[in-house]
């Protein structure tokens, strides 16, 4: 159900994660007040009152500690993107120094995994989940990379420095495919999510004579709860929904090369 709240527009999911659950807040306490009368809600105001700041302020910590987290991992996917292309651009200008016929090999294996990657891993990691032709790709590389150093031991140490890059894609490339899935396991949203309605309905019990003002501090508070629980939803899984991590560095890459992003 997250994942597809994810991929659905910024302001849809702001309508069905905020606004309804706002419009459903500001009318919990005029429900609660037809059936208890204001003066046995009073009663309880003194000791409910503590009650609440110390439910508000577990429920504050936890949102606060998922967002920093899930943004955490949304900012790593994006240097991990950055990193990739980088050790790309740089096997493309090592493979200079190799001789014609692997250097051409190097690069065309190379313009074959960006391309792959661009095209068809980004919409899969955009399902939570990675191509096997990347990875097919991914080896072709190493194929040719592997090869040269067997062939031509005269370039040992700039081969050594391909593979060194090459790795540095290898390992990136799965950290993205880990975070496609999302950062936050399922019991943690359960939590968040039952906190943000106790948190809320907590309020729906308060006693106070202006009905109309109580309903607008619900309201509020539902906004501000509910607003940080859809940051941590729309930024959970980086590759989908409107706030995502894109493979621009890898089409930069690839166009500055001579290639062509395929898309």
């Amino acid at each position: 159900m997250l994942m597809s709240l994810t991929a659905l527009p910024l302001w849809l999911s702001f309508l069905l994660l905020v606004v309804l659950p706002t419009a459903i807040a500001m009318a919990g306490p005029v429900v609660v007040r037809r059936f208890i009368r204001l003066d046995r809600l009073r009663t309880n105001n003194e000791v409910a009152g503590f009650k609440f700041a110390t439910v508000g302020v577990i429920y504050a910590v936890l949102l606060a500690f998922v967002i920093v987290v899930v943004w955490e991992k949304f900012n790593a996917a994006e240097n991990d993107v950055a990193r990739q292309a980088a050790a790309s651009a740089t096997i493309f200008r090592l493979a200079d120094g190799l001789n014609a016929e692997r250097g051409a090999a190097l690069r065309g294996a190379m313009s074959a995994y960006l391309k792959t990657s661009i095209t068809k891993e980004w919409a899969a990691m955009e399902r939570g989940t990675g191509d096997p032709e990347v990875i097919r790709a991914l080896s072709g590389v190493y194929t040719v990379v592997l090869s040269s150093r067997a062939a031509d031991g005269s370039n040992a140490f700039l081969v050594a420095e391909i593979l060194r890059q090459l790795d540095s894609i290898s390992a990136t490339h799965r950290s993205l495919l880990v975070s496609a899935d999302g950062n936050v396991p399922g019991i943690l949203w359960f939590v968040l999510i039952s906190g943000a309605i106790i948190t809320v309905v907590y309020t729906f019990f308060f006693g106070t004579p202006n009905l109309r003002a109580q309903s607008l501090m619900t309201g509020a508070l539902s906004v501000l709860v509910f607003s940080g629980l859809l940051t941590a939803v729309v930024i959970d899984h980086p590759f989908a929904g409107s706030v995502r991590v894109t493979p621009e560095p890898l089409v930069h890459v690839l166009e500055d090369f001579g290639g062509t992003p395929g898309r």
